[in-house]
């Protein structure tokens, strides 16, 4: 990850990033303060839920205005412009604070959020532009943790500020404005830098678009339906919009809730406290996200999605059951860890899938559908202070959606959720590396064959691959009622020695069809660390596919305990093994199995750590 920061531009864009979420965050947690010291029970529920309603609204409202200037005009323009608007807005904001004009200050909440919805398709598109799709992943968590630490930041600098100028001073929310109104140019000043930091940004747009907008055609609502259209287009598009939508849904009622439940459950009265729990989700957005990153580092990790869902649905679950601060704070940040799993991915798959004509498009459309969702769950939450239901329901309701989200990524990712879990788990003890990847052909048929010298041979293989491996495996195993439908799903063939032949005529079937199919040539895992016959059952399949053979050796695998030879002396329980797994260059399909094990034999004495 630390790569991307070589590239002309990122220092610069990542504190543009910063300083308008910090910005943002600021007024809006001044206003929520305000509500907070003022208000209970129900009113202060409702009054949080049309602040959050207030900054979510013009993304509503300017899909398609947004959507258009991002595709029509270069993204580093469209930000500089935002910047400046900010400035105005925030010194207006600082106008009303020293007036104590609460309704005006609470209603520009909605003005600056207007500007953080034109700068939102071109911040996130110019993502794309400026790192590239190689380097994708990595940019999204840089931006996710960007902004989740300038949300942090912001919580915990505004929270602390306001409670120091305002102490007890006050007896009603005019009061408190005029007491905290130096704070404003803090927000003006953090304006001032963005501007200056946005006009310094590279130009990146490799087309110039003669779209035209139409205002009659966007108040009839036809550029409206048009461009939810373009969004639908792609079925993974929409639908890893739908997720996002549900995700932040769920994360705005949960924080629209917690104070309240925080005050009424805990008795707790402090700001600051009940900002800086939830600001720690901030953190735990920031780790997560650098794991997300991390461990989509070959490809995008989609499988990481639905293990993020399920965590956020358990920890929703027990949080009205927690009545101590401390778990509270360690639930928030686990919150986090889990939410960059469901960020990260899914922003970059939108990205990498969105064609450059609709970018923008796409881009508007995401965070249109989004705040309707959230609008409409703001409501949701609205109504049950209304009709006086507490927030236990609330969090119950939320974890019920969190498992509808989780249940659907869950179906369309099933294999990479399954691939994902291992990885998860195997790196607890392993650390991966690969050499020769770029030998693996990225759409042509590959024959994967190599040395077995453990139960986890398999997933050393599939982890840096994008593409299903096709595992050759002993019938026996694959029968276990337990697994068998795991095996099935993940398109193993099953081969025993009464059916070998069936089982090379499948490998033969997969291998026309483009796909990567993996065979041991020992034909079991070894037992004392040196290559053992090689099998000649791989020379069945017919040479008139469209591919290659590669060949492979895993080393550090050997001795563990998941390998058949069992190291003398006491182990580790701490200390990760590094497992390196070497991919040679291709090699003839007519390769014999003696010259096969020739060539691994080479790679073993070149490569092994002895």
């Amino acid at each position: 990850m630390s790569k991307i920061f070589a590239i002309v531009g990122v220092v610069n864009y990542l504190l543009v990033v910063f300083l308008n979420a910090f910005t943002d965050l600021g007024h809006k947690i001044i206003i929520q303060n305000t509500v907070f010291k003022v208000y209970d029970g129900e009113m202060q529920i409702i009054l949080t839920a049309i602040v959050n309603a207030l900054i979510l609204l013009p993304f509503i409202l300017m899909f398609s205005p947004s959507g258009f200037l991002a595709d029509r005009f270069p993204k580093n323009v469209i930000m500089k412009y935002s910047s400046l608007l900010a400035v105005f807005v925030t010194l207006l904001i600082t106008y009303s604070y020293y007036h104590g004009m609460f309704y005006t200050a609470f209603g520009l909440t909605f003005v600056l959020a207007l500007q953080s919805a034109i700068y939102g398709p071109a911040k996130y598109g110019y993502v794309k532009e400026l790192f590239g799709v190689e380097f994708i992943s990595s940019g999204n968590a840089a931006v996710q943790a960007v902004t989740t630490v300038a949300i942090l930041g912001g919580i915990i600098f505004y929270s602390v500020l306001f409670e120091n100028l305002l102490a007890d001073n006050f007896t009603n929310k005019e009061d408190v404005l005029i007491a905290i109104a130096p704070l404003g140019w803090l927000l003006v000043l953090g304006s001032l830098i963005e501007l200056f930091l946005a006009s310094r940004l590279p130009y990146k747009m490799k087309f110039n678009s003669k779209k035209k907008f139409k205002f009659k055609r966007y108040v009839k609502g036809e550029y409206l339906f048009k461009n939810l259209k373009i969004i639908r287009r792609k079925k993974e598009i929409f639908d890893a919009i739908i997720s996002l939508s549900l995700f932040w849904s769920i994360s705005q009622v949960i924080l629209s809730i917690f104070g309240e439940y925080a005050k009424r459950e805990l008795g707790i009265t402090n700001a600051i406290t009940v900002q800086g729990v939830m600001a720690l989700a901030g953190i735990g957005i920031v780790v997560g996200s650098i794991m997300a990153a991390n461990f989509s580092r070959y490809y995008v990790n989609m499988g990481l999605v639905a293990i993020g869902t399920f965590g956020i649905m358990l920890i929703i679950l027990f949080v009205p059951i927690t009545s101590s601060i401390v778990v509270f704070a360690f639930l928030f940040s686990l919150f986090g860890i889990f939410s960059g799993f469901i960020m990260v991915p899914l922003n970059a798959r939108i990205q990498i899938l969105s064609p450059s004509v609709h970018f923008g498009t796409v881009l508007a459309g995401n965070n249109f559908v989004q705040n309707i969702f959230m609008v409409s769950f703001l409501l949701l939450t609205t109504l049950f202070a209304y009709f006086g239901m507490n927030a236990e329901a609330l969090f119950y309701l939320m974890a019920f959606v969190a498992l509808y989200m989780g249940i659907k990524v869950f179906r369309r990712y099933l294999v990479m959720t399954f691939w994902s879990t291992m990885e998860l788990i195997s790196r607890l003890r392993h650390r991966y590396v690969y050499v020769g990847l770029e030998n693996i052909p990225h759409a042509k048929a590959v024959l994967l064959l190599g040395n077995h010298v453990s139960w986890l041979d398999w997933v050393a293989l599939q982890l840096p691959l994008q593409r299903q491996i096709n595992f050759m495996m002993e019938k026996d195993i694959y029968n276990w009622k337990v697994l068998n439908s795991v095996f099935k799903k993940g398109e193993a063939i099953p081969v025993s020695k009464k059916a070998a032949k069936d089982a090379f005529k499948e490998a033969y079937i997969r291998l026309k069809n483009g796909s990567i199919v993996t065979i041991y040539p020992e034909g079991e895992i070894n037992r004392d660390g040196k290559l053992g016959k090689f099998h000649r059952g791989y020379e069945l399949i017919p040479t008139d596919y469209d591919g290659v053979i590669v060949p492979f050796f895993i080393d550090g695998l050997y001795g563990s305990i998941f390998s058949r030879y069992k190291a003398k002396g006491k182990r580790s329980l701490f200390k990760r093994r590094e497992v390196t797994t070497y991919f040679g260059e291709p090699i003839s399909k007519e390769t014999s199995s003696d010259e096969l094990k020739s060539i691994i034999q080479n790679m073993k004495d070149k490569y092994e750590i002895r």
